[in-house]
């Protein structure tokens, strides 16, 4: 089979090669990927920033869809013909997350799903709704099950996001508008962030009730306040990092949550955080690091009873994973980066 593992550090480096297909042992099953979507952790994965450390190679790439082709011994919730998302960390079932069950993460710990066929427990992949194509199911996995567990969970005990809550987004990638089509789903009210018009004309076109460009207005935090009446707003899905955390501080209302859930502003600021609206504010910081199996499936019904579509940015063939990777460093995408692997 072939498949694109990451033997040395570098998109440059990401080479077609052939392996031997998995045969299933006992308790797993063989899944033939038809799509692959691209999260920032895969580029940074790809880039060795996220773990110089991790052992070479590995197949990266959290995220995939394809078709059950073969189970092994004693499975019997799954079955060949089935159509599967691998679900990120193979060992978070349900409840907390564990140091235990957060050592088993798909395209990191152990390989991803960035080959012809992966093979994983029967535990650890869930049906996807009927209504969505591979490309779309592909892009689940780890943006859309963050973005569902930072407004229905945020920790344990569950602190579900309500109806008529004012909910910031920043930016349009994967889990922001994944976030923005949740919420609206709920009732929110959804306020957004980017640096690109473009791009804020296309959210609201799904929903975005109000929009600010931080180009233009660097201190976001005090537009967030001014379009809330001085409130602030009761939910800040926070994927930036060290240099907007602290506008998500001072643009949150007292007793606000906000989710932490990226880095993709760089792990330094040049501006101090200030800790004062913490406790002032009493505010809940929670890191979000994806979600469990019970999460996902709980997400896919909601998924199949609104008939939601994913947000597609661009579906590359198998034969320019480079492009894909390159696509995904630009910053220019609006929701997801698709690779097909695959074709019926």
């Amino acid at each position: 089979m072939f498949a694109y593992p990451i033997t040395q550090f570098g998109i440059d480096h990401l080479q077609r090669i052939e392996l031997p297909q998995p045969t299933p042992t006992p308790g797993t099953v063989l899944i033939k990927v038809h799509a692959v979507s691209l999260n920032y952790r895969d580029l940074r994965m790809v880039g060795g920033l996220y773990n110089p450390k991790m052992s070479l190679p590995r197949i990266p790439c959290s995220d995939g869809a394809g078709e059950v082709v073969a189970v092994g011994e004693g499975v019997t919730n799954v079955h060949i013909g089935d159509r599967v998302c691998g679900i990120f960390m193979q060992r978070w079932l349900d409840g907390p997350l564990t140091a235990e069950k957060s050592k088993a993460a798909l395209g990191g710990d152990i390989d991803g799903m960035l080959a012809a066929y992966a093979l994983l427990h029967h535990e650890g992949v869930v049906r996807f709704p009927n209504h969505l194509s591979f490309e779309e199911a592909a892009t689940l996995p780890c943006a859309a099950v963050t973005a569902w567990n930072a407004l229905h969970h945020a920790g344990e005990p569950a602190n579900p996001a309500q109806s008529g809550d004012t909910i910031v987004i920043q930016g349009t990638g994967g889990v922001s508008i994944f976030a923005l089509q949740f919420a609206k789903l709920l009732g929110a009210k959804v306020l957004g962030t980017s640096s690109s018009d473009e791009k804020l004309t296309r959210a609201r076109s799904l929903g975005l009730d109000e929009a600010c460009n931080y180009k233009q207005a660097p201190e976001w935090s005090k537009w967030v306040m001014e379009t809330t009446s001085g409130k602030g707003a009761d939910r800040i899905i926070e994927v930036g990092g060290a240099v907007t955390l602290s506008h998500s501080l001072r643009a949150a209302r007292v007793g606000g949550t906000i989710a932490q859930i990226g880095v993709l502003s760089g792990a330094s600021t040049a501006d101090p955080l200030a800790l004062t609206p913490i406790l002032h504010k009493q505010l809940r910081i929670q890191g979000i690091y994806v979600g469990s199996r019970a999460m996902f499936e709980q997400m896919n019904a909601v998924i199949t009873k609104s008939s939601l579509h994913p947000i597609i940015d661009q579906v590359f063939p198998v034969d320019q994973v480079q492009q894909a990777f390159l696509h995904m460093e630009s910053g220019s995408h609006f929701g997801k980066i698709v690779i097909r692997l695959a074709s019926l």
